[in-house]
């Protein structure tokens, strides 16, 4: 992770942060994880966005190749939005950036599961190792 006033050219989570590292961005991308939707329908599911802010982010996450549009309508063009594979690959990293701010605000301790009711738990695992990586190793986390 880059350090506050460090060179961030480098640095995996301004890549991220550039991509799709703004409010609106995040909120377009989570509403999209149900599945395809429409212009006016993302405006209903995305509480105050105004339409040009929203067509600005679609343009901008369809630019990353996090979404992309298909047209349903020819007159007036018409476009139905939904998550690339790589879109779709955020959905962990907004669950875990919405449970954290949950649980900031009071609202939630943590996420459930839903068939048991038990609290999940994100933990960093390495599959050659066999090992869950524990927070006093997480320092020496690499990008590969």
């Amino acid at each position: 992770m880059a350090i506050m006033g460090a060179d961030t050219d480098d640095s995996p989570l301004a890549e991220a942060a550039l991509r799709v590292g703004d409010r609106w961005s995040l909120l377009v991308v989570e509403a999209l994880l149900s599945g395809p939707l429409r212009f006016n329908e993302l405006l209903e599911t995305v509480s105050g966005i105004a339409p040009n802010i929203l067509s600005q982010r679609l343009k901008h996450l369809e630019r990353e190749g996090v979404l992309t549009s298909r047209p349903y309508t020819q007159r007036p063009p018409r476009f139905a939005y939904e998550l690339t594979a790589e879109g779709r690959d955020l959905a962990g990293a907004l669950r875990l950036l919405a449970t954290w701010g949950a649980q900031r605000a009071g609202m939630a301790e943590s996420t459930g599961h839903a068939a048991c009711g038990t609290p999940l738990e994100h933990r960093w695992y390495c599959p050659t190792c066999a090992r869950v990586i524990d927070e006093s190793e997480e320092g020496e986390l690499r990008f590969v």
